[in-house]
């Protein structure tokens, strides 16, 4: 078995009681100076093993944006301090030594301070500045080179048509309209696109032949009626076109008595009033106009009958929306937008224009308008090119357009020559006819 060493016990009263100076342990002061720093609790007042206050902080604390701007502040007043002190002491050594004749004392060489180097922390906002700065040169340098290629392939494009022998181009009819946001330069190609495709959905067919009380007489009766109307409540042009639209889509489809026809015109405004303006008339307006031919109930009663005919599908094209884009590609001035609107609203009361496109019909009246207005040249690639007819496409309908406006001072229908005669609307009804279809049509008539 091994043995245990005996260790020799100490007397109750040993050498610590005794008074004998004991060995310290060794590493016993170092682990009591390592429990003493945990927690980085340093004496401030004191310092650490004779190490001055300034320099303990500066190690033990990093050095942030707050705490590099108060060393700088503390360092630019103990200058200022320093200055003022050698001041004073230059001050009283001249002025040791009286009148009396006392030996005045030597003075003192002051010596200046060498001022002292400053280390500015710069904040982070610099680099973020100097990088905003990289990035808006990378920007304005990537867009410079864009506007460049963009100049010289336009410059490229139009070399080339001269070198074809293209002398007239295709104005881009968008260009000034890229930065407004409602103009939607990037989607109104595909817009009207679509509307090409969906008007050939909503012509409206030959119905005169279904309908026993009503001819097409009467049918212009009440849309030159209607005209008047939408004049007089000062509504906005979508809602003519879309009443009318209304008006030839139920009659083609339901067989509608006489005296219902004009509650079938006014119930057709209302729905058209609802669905494009922002303030509607009431019911009551209508009632008023119509002389109280009809009552309440039954407007109420033939609006829902004819939107469950319709299937409550009312956006369509109308030539209004059409109108509005062909008259930006002819460059129209307000006498031309007039002229324009009054071709359209002289089809509007012609039975035998709905079963035209209303692409044809906006387009005929522009052709008809500047031939009218003697436009030169009086059809171009632009207009060529956002109509989507050519000239020769366009004379037949044009031709019936100038004939409407011959016979619109005579006729009896007088709403819309009444209503462009008006030196508010530049008084185009006033105008002569076009002279090129006039004589046209004047010599197949003598033939």
């Amino acid at each position: 078995m091994a043995s245990r060493p005996i260790v020799p016990q100490q007397p109750r009263g040993g050498p610590a009681a005794l008074g004998v100076k004991q060995k310290p342990v060794a590493g016993e002061g170092n682990n009591r100076k390592a429990l003493g720093d945990i927690g980085n609790l340093v004496n401030v007042r004191g310092g650490v093993e004779g190490k001055p206050q300034q320099q303990q902080q500066n190690i033990s604390r990093p050095i942030t944006r707050s705490f590099g701007a108060q060393l700088l502040a503390k360092a630019q007043t103990g200058a200022v301090g320093a200055a003022a002190n050698n001041k004073s002491i230059a001050a009283v050594d001249g002025a040791v030594g009286g009148k009396d004749g006392t030996k005045a004392a030597k003075p003192k060489v002051t010596i200046k301070p060498k001022p002292e180097m400053v280390i500015e922390i710069s904040p982070d906002t610099e680099e973020e500045e100097s990088k905003e700065k990289s990035v808006s040169r990378g920007i304005s340098s990537r867009t410079s080179s864009k506007k460049s290629v963009e100049s010289l392939s336009s410059v490229l494009t139009a070399r080339s048509k001269f070198a074809c022998g293209l002398a007239e181009s295709v104005h881009d009819i968008d260009a000034v309209d890229s930065e407004d946001q409602l103009a939607v330069v990037d989607y109104v190609e595909d817009i009207y696109k679509f509307y090409r495709l969906a008007e050939k959905d909503s012509v409206v067919h030959d119905y005169m032949g279904s309908q026993v009380e009503i001819n097409s007489k009467m049918r212009s009766i009440l849309t030159d009626w209607l005209i008047e109307v939408h004049n007089k409540f000062e509504l906005m042009p979508e809602t003519l076109y879309l009443t009318i639209h209304i008006v030839d889509r139920y009659l083609s489809m339901k067989a509608v008595l006489r005296k219902e026809l004009q509650l079938v015109g006014i119930t057709a405004m209302l729905i058209a009033c609802k669905y494009e303006e922002i303030w509607a008339p009431e019911i009551n307006d209508f009632i008023c106009i119509s002389d109280r031919a009809y009552s309440r109930e039954q407007i109420l009663v033939m609006e829902k009958k004819m939107l469950n005919k319709l299937e409550w599908s009312l956006t369509v094209p109308t030539p209004y929306v059409f109108l509005v884009r062909f008259l930006k590609a002819a460059l129209s001035d307000k006498e031309m937008e007039h002229m324009v609107f009054f071709f359209a609203e002289l089809a509007l009361t012609q039975y035998c224009m709905i079963m035209r496109c209303p692409s044809m019909i906006a387009a005929s009246a522009v052709y008809a308008a500047r031939c009218t207005l003697q436009k030169s040249p009086l059809w171009n690639e632009t207009l060529k090119r956002y109509t989507g007819f050519a000239e020769t496409q366009l004379v037949d309908c044009t031709k019936l357009l100038v004939n409407f406006h011959s016979s619109a001072a005579d006729g009896k229908l007088k709403a819309v020559h009444r209503k462009y005669s008006n030196p508010l609307r530049g008084a185009v009804a006033l105008l002569p006819p076009s002279s090129k279809f006039s004589e046209e049509s004047k010599d197949a008539a003598s033939t």
